[in-house]
């Protein structure tokens, strides 16, 4: 069950939101939740599609619209400068205002959490992971950015991540987080798909991108969507779902 809500922040605005629920009455516990991060092109069926793929799988699924705080314009400006400088802003917090707001609701239990994103969203997930934000246990990252530094990932929770070999743009960033989690020791699951390219895990029809773009080979690849969306699956209920 899909719906859209908003989210209060502390400046007295809010974000837009969609949050997809699993059917039936929430476990006394309260189902595990999970905060899903869109790629730069914002809210789209593809984004939409993947709240409902984790409602199916018992999860309670919140996608913020990270655009929706402020203009457009002006929150897509925000968003890429931390995408591009890796710094907190605006929408780090936007993101925690988000696990906050899922946290807190009656059928959903803040200790069982994960984060997920996609492109822009991954980079933001990883980020906001090494950050330690209470009850988030893994971090989901599909070609996303990855910092040089990996000490700026040294309390980041487990982490299982997905890339294309195609992608010539963010390719080897999953690389750079194969080496990072490795050296720092933290349980990881990280696959580059040699014929995969960018965005190949979601069915979005971005065709402008695909043109612009070239160098990154957007496209789903089934074949490889349908093994990294089983990977994360397997990890997230491994340590999300059935965090003890």
């Amino acid at each position: 069950m899909r719906e859209d809500v908003r989210i209060s922040l502390p400046d007295a605005s809010s974000l837009a939101g969609t949050l997809a629920l699993p059917d039936g009455t929430a476990p006394a516990a309260g189902w595990p939740g999970v905060v899903v991060l869109h790629e730069i092109y914002g809210v789209e069926p593809d984004m939409l599609d993947v709240v409902d793929l984790f409602a199916e799988h018992g999860y309670a699924a919140i996608l913020p619209d990270l655009y929706s705080h402020g203009t457009r314009i002006g929150c897509l400006s925000r968003a890429m400068h931390q995408f591009v400088t890796g710094k907190p802003g605006r929408p780090a917090a936007d993101i925690d205002a988000t696990r906050q707001w899922l946290a807190g609701r009656e059928d959903v239990d803040g200790d069982r959490l994960g984060v997920i994103g996609f492109c822009m969203g991954g980079g933001f997930a990883l980020a906001y992971a090494a950050s330690a934000p209470p009850g988030v246990r893994a971090a989901s990252v599909n070609y996303g950015a990855v910092p040089p530094d990996r000490e700026e990932l040294r309390s980041v929770c487990p982490v299982v991540g997905s890339y294309g070999g195609r992608d010539q743009g963010f390719g080897p960033h999953g690389r750079r987080l194969q080496e990072h989690m490795r050296a720092l020791g933290i349980e990881h699951d990280v696959e580059i798909y040699p014929d995969a390219g960018h965005s190949f895990m979601t069915d979005g029809h971005h065709p402008v991108a695909k043109l612009a773009l070239f160098p990154l080979r957007h496209g789903l690849v089934r074949a490889a969507a349908d093994d990294a969306w089983q990977r994360t699956f397997d990890f997230f209920d491994e340590h999300v779902a059935n965090h003890a």
